[in-house]
Order: C-alpha cells, then structure tokens, then sequence
C-alpha cells in the first residue's frame, strides 16, 4: 500500500523531523510504499498549513496518511476537525497512527472492517478531543502566567517596544474592534493580534 508521511512541530526551535527515521522504519515493517514525506513547523490548532495542504491536494485515493500520534495532524476545534475529516474522507484516504496499533492492526474488509472502522473513528475523535483539550489548558496556563506578571509588576513579553505593542493591541480589542482594524490602528500584523487574542482568551469569530 502507498503512504504519505506528515510530520509536524509547532516552532521553528522544535524539530518537526524527530520521528521521520521511526516512521520511515515502521512503514518498512508494514510493507507501506512511503511516496513522500511532508514536514512543517506549524501550529497544530491551525487547519490551514502549506505542506498538510499540499500532502491533500497529492494524495490519491486509497492512499495511508501516516503520522507518529493524533496531536501531530490535529489540535483544532471539533468544527476544523470535522472539515479535516471530511477532506480526507473526500480524498479517501485511511488515516494510520503510529502509536494508535488498531489503526494498522486490521486491514479487514467486510462487517469486521466496517467495525474496525467504527472504533478507530471514536478513538481518533477522543485523541484529537484530548489534544485541543491540553492546548487550552496550556494556553490558560499562560495567561495565568501573564496575569500573575502583571499584577506583580513584571514586564510581560520581553523588550518593552513589544510590551507596548501588546498593550496597544489589548486596548483596541478590549473595544470589540475586528482583528483586522487592530491590526492596521497598532501597526503590526494580523497574525500578531490573533496571537494576543488567543494569549487573553478573548478569541471570538468577527
């Protein structure tokens, strides 16, 4: 059978490419053609990502996507995840995980493949579910964090020019202004506030 590998890390100081060799290797021992491996530093909360996008566009049908664990392809929301599901349903492609044997361990057709399938589904949902779960965590973690800081006087978020930047993008959010009218009254780009916005719990669709 032919696979694609998607490897993935959130910044530019992880190494997205950790678990290539384990995979190549893995794939070998299930007989897995690898046709080419995407890699990226990306966040995982984010559907949009150039080589996942492009791995999609590749792929053919009938194809494996191979990843190390469900945290690596996915830490959206339930309403990204869905799309992403249904894209690669659309594309027909048979998600394997690593560290997830039911995934690999029945290749079954028939009522006992449909069953497998069934589980398989379930126990992707619950990972992909546990992996936002620990993102918002970490996230509240951190404004917690700032909060503290803050409230003790510290300088939060390195050279005092980025400080007041923050407080300037904090200010004109906190007036419900659109991500993209923050973005051009402070000087700084989109992404920039999404960031801030995500870092204050303060994300909400405009």
């Amino acid at each position: 059978m032919r696979a694609r590998i998607y490897l993935r890390a959130s910044t530019k100081e992880q190494d997205s490419k950790r678990a290539e060799s384990e995979l190549l290797e893995f794939a070998s021992s299930k007989n897995l053609k690898v046709l080419e491996t995407y890699c990226e530093n990306y966040s995982g909360t984010k559907l949009e990502r150039p080589e996942l996008n492009r791995l999609l566009q590749e792929s053919q049908e009938g194809e494996i996507l191979l990843i190390e664990s469900v945290d690596r392809l996915s830490r959206l929301s339930q309403e990204d995840f869905d799309t992403l599901k249904l894209r690669l349903s659309e594309k027909r492609l048979k998600l394997v995980v690593m560290d997830l044997p039911t995934t690999y361990e029945h290749f079954s057709e028939g009522i006992t493949g449909s069953i497998m399938a069934v589980i398989n589904n379930m126990l992707i949902d619950l990972m992909a579910t546990m992996a936002r779960l620990d993102q918002e965590k970490r996230v509240e973690r951190i404004k917690q964090g700032m909060q503290k800081a803050k409230m003790e006087g510290k300088r939060v978020g390195g050279r005092a020019k980025n400080q007041e930047l923050r407080e300037t993008i904090e200010k004109y959010l906190r007036k419900d202004m659109t991500a993209e009218e923050v973005s051009k009254l402070a000087g700084c780009g989109v992404a920039t506030v999404y960031r801030v916005k995500r870092e204050l719990s303060l994300i909400s669709k405009d």
